[in-house]
């Protein structure tokens, strides 16, 4: 329902960033695909740098999205628990330095973009990345748990251009348990 939210993600803006952003992002990738299949077969090399780089966009846009959703719940908000809270207050301090670094690097992309929480299982530790568009400034071989959306689409409906209020408004519905599942299979995989 895309009132669930409400009245922190206003169902309008929810019903537009889902059925046509998302949706065009799904198309793109779609289209994309099929284009650079046309382009290997007829072995039309030239053409396989630009399809591969709009391939990335479309392909991450949906990735970032369907990780959005998933991160949201009408029953979210709070603090997180567990492993979850304790790998926060491990490499963040405190919640509440996590939550004021999270804030900030959400607030401060420079037009559109996301901010991300990741597992990074090398040095095995959280970190906080901020995308531009959908692919790019991010960790090679992060694990995404926790995404914000920052682009005018998800909020300029309902916050016009107060990007921190969204991001403020978007805490209270923000699904810890979802992040908290994506956190244990990123540290029981053979990558951890």
């Amino acid at each position: 329902d895309y009132g669930a939210l409400q009245p922190h993600l206003d169902a309008r803006i929810l019903e537009l960033h889902h059925g046509k952003h998302h949706a065009a992002y799904v198309a793109g990738a779609n289209t994309t695909l099929e284009k650079l299949a046309a382009a290997r077969a007829a072995g039309d090399i030239a053409n396989l740098v630009g399809l591969s780089r709009t391939l990335a966009f479309n392909v991450s846009g949906h990735v970032l999205h369907s990780l959005y959703w998933q991160n949201l719940s009408p029953d979210g908000g709070g603090e997180p628990t567990g492993s979850l809270a304790e790998a926060i207050g491990t490499d963040f301090g405190s919640f509440a330095a996590f939550r004021a670094s999270f804030s900030a690097t959400a607030a401060s992309v420079q037009g559109s973009g996301w901010a991300m929480l990741s597992y990074e299982p090398i040095g095995r530790r959280l970190h906080i990345d901020q995308l531009s568009d959908h692919h790019e400034n991010t960790a090679v071989g992060g694990v995404p748990l926790l995404t914000v959306d920052v682009w005018e689409h998800a909020y300029y409906l309902q916050y016009a251009n107060a990007r921190a209020d969204y991001i403020e408004a978007w805490w209270n519905v923000v699904a810890w348990d979802d992040v908290q599942r994506r956190l244990d299979a990123a540290t029981s995989s053979g990558a951890a």
